[in-house]
């Protein structure tokens, strides 16, 4: 865990590179070509370049005919998922859908000063993919936290990959939460090689017309270069967490706070950052003694080691300066002064106030969703939204008096720009 004081000499340096952009390939070496190989291949081979990459990275061989869950896998899933479970799944969608559409677009209209009548029309997208990475534990969660969102949109037509274990199976508490989430078809399948499947279709998958969902380096290099192809969501890797607190704040909190950020694994990013040296020190002892007591110790330490920086800044400004060039994926604002703290913050994914605002609460079932912007692409990147599964197209029509009365400026333009056929085309109208 790296340790730095604003008196290190050390502290300036790297509170610079906390300055991040998101990139092609991430942080890894040779991930953007790697992607790029893979893409293409899948382009040209199919089904074929699918199945191979399957079992090359995931142990697992596939057929055209093995490759979609069946209704049978999934009746059988049902029968496996205990009551409470479902009754988990069933209470966060209930918040999804309630959160999804308050923030869904609606249609509306207005006049011009010219008597154009002008508006926007939104509608759902045909079909879309979502991706649930895999790993060493079953993303539930996720699963509700993307395509529930679409089923909220009206989307029809929800596809779903994410990879099987050796044996073939998906975890039967995933699978029920697809299918309750809106997903209409699951294909086993994970990586780059899940994304260049559904952004540009095999013999087996159909394309879909937009992608949404989190992954490592490779899913989201793959995501970034099929930009054109298909629409994104977002550029979401792995996760983060930043933690802004002052004097006030509880250390046993935080500690809890970045030791549960620690289990999403290896590529996890967890910060700390305060004012306070007493606080600085007590979240310390809190991590090590909490750390001790939990199932995953070990591989707990490790992220801790590996991926997790602590500073010690010279004011609580400063710290939100640091937090807003970093655009951490989730932060949470542990200050004495919430609401002008909160003014201050222009760039995180999700912003959790206040010392019991859990950050585990928001990745299960508060209601917006936990696939948000990490390394960097906060800057440009907002959270996945119910409103990014609808289409828009703005509408325009006019009578002969709106048109009369738009004809001058028209002529104005079309002789500036010399396209005088656009100033016939509306002259000819009013003539």
């Amino acid at each position: 865990m790296k340790i730095l004081s604003y008196k290190d000499t050390a502290y300036a340096k790297f509170v610079r590179s906390l300055d991040r952009r998101a990139t092609p390939g991430g942080t890894a070496k040779n991930v953007e070509t790697i992607v790029s190989d893979i893409i293409a291949d899948v382009q040209k081979r199919g089904n074929a370049a699918v199945f191979e990459y399957t079992q090359r990275f995931d142990g697992l061989k596939l057929s055209a005919k093995s490759l979609f869950v069946s209704s049978k896998e999934i009746e059988e899933a049902y029968t496996l998922v205990d009551d409470e479970v479902k009754k988990a799944v069933a209470i966060s969608r209930k918040n999804i859908h309630a959160f999804a559409k308050r923030s869904m677009r609606k249609d509306w209209k207005m006049k011009n000063p010219q008597g154009v009548e002008v508006g926007e029309r939104f509608t759902p997208y045909d079909r879309v993919g979502v991706y649930v990475p895999g790993g060493k534990a079953p993303l539930v969660s996720s699963a509700l936290m993307t395509a529930a969102f679409g089923q909220a949109a009206g989307v029809p037509e929800i596809l779903a990959a994410t990879p099987a274990g050796a044996d073939g199976k998906i975890n039967p508490s995933l699978l029920y939460a697809l299918v309750e989430s809106g997903a209409t078809e699951i294909i086993k399948i994970g990586g780059s090689q899940a994304i260049a499947a559904m952004a540009l279709g095999t013999r087996s998958i159909r394309p879909v017309e937009k992608i949404f969902g989190p992954g490592n380096s490779f899913v989201v290099e793959a995501k970034r270069q099929l930009v054109g192809a298909v629409s994104i969501d977002l550029l979401p890797g792995p996760s983060e967490v930043l933690i802004v607190a002052d004097k006030s704040a509880n250390a046993e909190f935080i500690a809890a706070d970045m030791l549960a950020q620690a289990e999403h694994g290896g590529d996890s990013v967890i910060g700390f950052v305060t004012d306070s040296k007493r606080l600085l020190a007590q979240v310390e002892k809190a991590l090590e003694k909490q750390a001790s007591q939990l199932s995953r110790e070990k591989y707990l330490r490790e992220v801790l080691k590996k991926g997790t920086f602590c500073l010690l800044t010279k004011s609580l400004e400063e710290a939100i300066e640091i937090c807003n060039a970093f655009a951490p994926e989730h932060l949470s604002l542990v200050v004495e002064n919430e609401e002008k703290g909160l003014d201050q913050i222009k760039t995180a994914g999700a912003i959790y106030v206040g010392a019991l605002s859990a950050v585990a609460v928001g990745d299960f079932l508060a209601g917006p969703s936990h696939t948000l912007p990490t390394g960097g692409s906060g800057k440009s990147f907002s959270g996945l939204r119910a409103d990014q599964f609808q289409r828009r197209a703005s509408i325009v029509r006019m009578d002969q008096k709106a048109l009369q009365k738009s004809l001058p400026t028209v002529e104005t333009f079309a002789r500036v720009e010399g396209l005088d056929a656009h100033g016939e085309s509306v002259s000819i109208r009013v003539k």
